[in-house]
């Protein structure tokens, strides 16, 4: 499964119980920025991946960003710097 989002829009890796990663995609929908959401505890193989991302820590939100870079918990306003 490629995670690589289309230009001008970021993947948020996320959990069902995660206040930070509903805090962003409130956030983010508030501005229109598009994501594509995937949830770790749901879709095999991207715990890992978000590990790897992260150093060994299952840490999110994880935004991966269509250059291939990421961030981990960023802020709105790093996000939007990022996609500008």
């Amino acid at each position: 499964m490629d995670f690589v989002p289309a230009t001008g829009t970021i993947t948020m890796f996320t959990t069902t119980w995660c206040g930070y990663c509903s805090r962003l995609k409130s956030q983010l929908d508030r501005v229109g920025v598009a994501y594509r959401e995937i949830n770790v505890e749901e879709v095999e193989g991207t715990s890992e991946l978000v590990m790897s991302l992260n150093g060994g820590n299952r840490t999110v939100p994880t935004i991966l960003f269509p250059d291939g870079s990421s961030a981990t918990n960023p802020s709105l306003a790093q996000v939007q710097a990022k996609l500008a």
